[in-house]
């Protein structure tokens, strides 16, 4: 138990980190209140997890020390369901409702899109 909850915190300490950066670069290369970087994480991890997903089912050697390491510490950092629910509260507040319909329609549409394309390209690979 000990050595899954190291995995878990050290691919979840990375996934962070990359978050932080990433989102950080993304938004502020752009020009607008649009949480932008928040969306292309959660959209990126979100083709990540689908792609590890099928090289688990596809690859029975992909341990389970991997996937936790991966799946439920990297992608768990790294993805952000709390930013995305502060940000589209802030939005509201703003009283930006357009913005709020269009950051959770992508947020759903694309997430669930790049589940399924990461796991497509897992098969093909």
């Amino acid at each position: 138990m000990f050595k899954t909850l190291i995995l878990v915190g050290s691919g979840g300490f990375i996934g962070s980190v990359a978050r932080y950066y990433i989102s950080k670069i993304v938004q502020e290369s752009s020009y607008t209140s649009f949480p932008i970087g928040t969306l292309s994480i959660n959209i990126i991890g979100s083709l990540l997890i689908g792609f590890l997903l099928g090289l688990a089912l596809k690859y029975p050697s992909f341990s389970v020390e991997w996937r936790m390491v991966l799946m439920v510490g990297f992608c768990g950092g790294f993805t952000t369901f709390s930013t995305f629910t502060s940000e589209n509260f802030k939005l509201m507040q703003d009283g930006q409702f357009f913005y709020v319909l269009m950051y959770t329609g992508l947020s759903i549409l694309l997430g669930f899109s790049a589940v399924y394309l990461g796991y497509i390209v897992s098969k093909i690979i």
